[in-house]
């Protein structure tokens, strides 16, 4: 096949193919960072139960528990994001910005006061997942252009 492409043929089919690889990491890490938005909006909810209406220890477990399985989801989201913009950096002229992206901190403690601040960290986190959902669905729009 490649011997009757010539120069510029193979150089557009890599150009492709470079371009289908970075569009599958990229769907890939969309589904990642929707599933950490989904927990993480778990664990949003299950703290408002938790600081509103005394949930006691039920409603503390799921909030903590939601956020364990976050830091796991977050994980893989960022391991996504960051093949994604391998792939990226064989094509020219794209790039994706993460690297402020998905910092999450560990909160294991209870209490109104530190309930505010959970949640304040988790609707802080959910900002910066939108940001990236964001910033992904753009690339892939330009790349899907291609």
């Amino acid at each position: 096949m490649f011997s009757t492409l010539g120069g510029k043929g193979r150089k557009y089919y890599h150009i492709a193919m470079d371009n289908q690889r970075a569009i599958i990491a990229g769907e890939r890490a969309l589904i990642s960072l929707r599933e950490a938005r989904d927990v993480i909006s778990g664990a949003k909810t299950w703290g408002l139960v938790d600081m509103f209406f005394g949930g006691g220890g039920f409603s503390g477990f799921m909030k903590h528990s939601n956020l364990e399985k976050g830091r796991r989801v977050l994980e893989n989201a960022r391991h996504d994001l960051w093949e994604f913009r391998e792939e990226l950096s064989y094509l020219p002229s794209v790039d994706i910005n993460i690297d402020g992206f998905l910092t999450f901190a560990d909160f294991f403690f209870d209490g109104f006061i530190v309930d505010v601040i959970v949640q304040s960290k988790i609707n802080s986190t959910l900002r910066q997942l939108d940001d990236a959902i964001r910033e992904t669905e753009l690339v892939l729009g330009k790349l899907r252009l291609v």
